[in-house]
């Protein structure tokens, strides 16, 4: 079995409890979002449970439970402090790490 650290754990059942605690606040079965996320109540229910499921099937259910959008904006690398800072700098096409010579 692979390994997660902790705080990943955490964060899976933290993003979990979420799904689930907007899905009852909207009043929708676990049924209901799987189906308009185009996947499967037991996939659901893992995600739910802090299991984890595939990127593209979190984003499905996100999307269904009008949460997806502040997900994205979230992961917005110019809404952080050192986004901001750079934001006037040229992006690197690659990121390499230096040579250092002995």
């Amino acid at each position: 079995m692979k390994y997660t650290p902790t705080p990943v754990r955490r964060g899976l059942r933290t993003i979990g409890e979420n799904i689930r605690n907007q899905r009852k606040l909207l009043g929708l079965t676990v049924t209901m979002v799987a189906e308009r996320a185009g996947i499967s109540a037991p996939t659901l229910s893992k995600l739910e449970n802090g299991q984890g499921a595939g990127l593209d099937a979190t984003l499905a259910v996100l999307k269904v439970l009008g949460l997806m959008e502040g997900v994205v904006t979230a992961t917005d690398p110019y809404e952080t402090d050192v986004g901001r800072l750079r934001a006037a700098e040229k992006l690197p096409e690659r990121v390499r790490v230096p040579k250092f010579e002995d």
